[in-house]
């Protein structure tokens, strides 16, 4: 498909620079067709991942440790034992990924002021450049991949469309502009990619999506009539009917949709399914975290303890895992030692007779200090701080709660993950968050500016992406 950015998608997904030209809403150029190898043939067709779809989105466990696997001694598809609550070692970066799906690599092929772009994903990835060069916008497109594979509507996840779109893209005949993204989810399949291309005006809608594994092309779909609301969609089959093709909805990401429309009968259906699980696992990975200091301050009624995006709920977070989670809460108090002013010997909650609860810092002998007196900075750090030391189970995301936790891994993106830190609170956020990525069940992408990202570069473990250039 020739969209947006002036830039034409070979068969190795791979993104090459062309001259701009009008919107269209072809199929992508050069695209095999469904079940045909692009890079070889496929030796195996088996599912090793049932994942849930997007209407089961289960309520979070009732305990505070969704870092565990099935239990102490329950082994994940590596063979390893699961890890111990404080984290503990794990094996090479690859086995990690095989266990448990993320996301690799992130596509903007043509998106804002993006055009060609491909970062690679480690365990933590920060990107860092002057004001204008993208950062935020990076994290954006990450987080609407997260959303789409989480079966939210294309206009929700998109609600100014046309703002994505290429500054120099030029409209076709018919007005048509667009965007066009992608990821690579690494597991127990191999890397799987998604690629999409949207149509942002004069209609939101996706106009093309392609799936790819194994060197093969799993789903395709494509806009034939523009007065319908759906597009063709054509997914591999390999059985007496090689490729299956239905409707799809144009606001909705269809490897989402392939569990519910799958049967999973012949070596091929369960080759795509395999794959587009993957993908939905990997993608609803993702949590959002923007601490507001300014929401953090105030007493809060006690609730189910999940922390929210702007973590205005601190509070209420601090009271369930002072409670459900000691040793973790513990470890928090001992970060927080490390990165607000004065001595801390403990991190308390106090409930208050008008029935709220409110946080404190414990300074031995002396008088507690309540969390709404802390420094912007001082509230930052301590928010992103349990965002680590937590997991899905304490905060207000998209639970996969039919997948074990063991195969789960959290990826927290982080826009300004420096904001309003001074040096010493950076130097301690990165040292935690390495220590925590390097167990493999939570990684890091995020944003910072540029005395951040030098200190990050010299922090073994952190991969530093530089938008500037």
């Amino acid at each position: 498909m020739d969209l947006t950015g002036g830039f034409t998608l070979d068969d190795s997904s791979t993104v090459a620079p062309s001259p701009v030209t009008p919107f269209s809403v072809a199929p992508f150029p050069g695209a095999p067709s469904v079940g045909s190898p692009s890079h070889g043939t496929s030796s195996r067709g088996s599912s090793s991942l049932r994942a849930s779809v997007p209407e089961a989105r289960g309520p979070a466990p009732s305990e505070c440790r969704p870092r565990r696997g099935a239990g102490r001694g329950a082994e994940d598809k590596t063979g390893r034992g699961a890890e111990s609550e404080a984290g503990g070692a794990a094996g090479e970066e690859g086995g990690r990924l095989r266990a448990r799906p993320a996301v690799t690599e992130l596509r903007l092929s043509a998106f804002a002021g993006h055009r060609g772009a491909v970062h690679a994903l480690g365990p933590v990835t920060l990107f860092a450049g002057p004001s204008g060069s993208g950062k935020t916008t990076t994290l954006r497109a990450y987080e609407a991949l997260a959303r789409l594979g989480a079966g939210d509507p294309l206009g929700e996840v998109f609600p100014d469309a046309a703002d994505c779109v290429p500054e120099r893209a030029r409209p076709d005949a018919q007005g048509r502009r667009g965007f066009r993204i992608g990821c690579t989810v690494d597991g127990p399949e191999g890397p799987v990619h998604l690629d999409l291309a949207v149509q942002a005006e004069p209609r939101l809608r996706i106009v093309g999506e392609r799936l790819t594994g194994r060197g093969r092309t799993l789903l395709a779909t494509a806009l034939r009539d523009p007065g319908r609301s759906t597009v063709q969609a054509e997914w591999h089959t390999a059985g007496t009917t090689p490729v299956t093709r239905a409707p799809f909805p144009d606001d909705l990401l269809g490897t989402a949709l392939l569990p519910l429309r799958v049967a999973g009968k012949t070596p091929g259906q369960l080759e795509v399914l395999a794959a587009a699980e993957q993908v939905v696992i990997g993608l609803r990975s993702a949590f959002a975290c923007d601490p507001r200091p300014e929401r953090m301050r105030a007493p809060v009624p006690p609730g189910e303890g999940r922390l929210r995006r702007g973590c205005g709920n601190l509070a209420e977070v601090l009271h369930r895992t002072h409670t459900d989670c000691p040793r973790r809460h513990q470890r928090l108090a001992v970060v927080a030692g490390a990165g607000c002013a004065g001595p801390v010997t403990g991190l308390a909650v106090q409930e208050l007779p008008e029935g709220t609860v409110r946080a404190v810092l414990e300074r031995g002998g002396r008088p507690a200090t309540p969390l709404g007196r802390l420094g912007d900075g001082e509230l930052r750090y301590l928010a992103l701080a349990l965002t680590l030391l937590t997991g899905p189970g304490v905060l207000a995301m998209d639970r996969i709660a039919e997948v074990p936790d063991a195969m789960q891994s959290l990826t927290l993106l982080a826009d300004g993950l420096d904001r309003g830190l001074d040096g010493r609170q950076v130097t301690e956020l990165l040292r935690l968050a390495t220590g925590i990525a390097a167990d493999g069940h939570i990684r890091i992408a995020g944003t910072v500016g540029d005395r951040a990202a030098e200190e990050a570069r010299g922090t073994p473990g952190v991969t530093v992406v530089d938008l500037r250039a």
